[in-house]
């Protein structure tokens, strides 16, 4: 695993919608397009999140486990099976 160091606004226990959607990138490879997390919120499916205000707060405990379980598992081959 490559070690890095997020950058400082990426640094906080709650990130917001573009901040979380950089965080999924860097940490994980995920490109979700902010507009992606708001639909999410919508229809669900996506990280969990609280609320301040109108603001959407994504705990980046739940961006992890969200990512982790949106990559699946590991595969040794294409048909799946391990």
């Amino acid at each position: 695993m490559e070690a890095f160091t997020l950058p400082s606004h990426l640094r906080k226990p709650r990130l917001r919608r573009p901040e979380a959607s950089e965080y999924l990138e860097l940490a994980h490879g995920l490109v979700v397009a902010p507009a992606t997390l708001a639909k999410l919120v919508s229809v669900g499916g996506g990280p969990g999140f609280q609320k301040a205000g109108r603001s959407p707060l994504y705990p980046k405990d739940e961006l992890d486990r969200w990512a982790v379980e949106r990559l699946g598992k590991i595969l040794r081959n294409s048909s799946g099976i391990c």
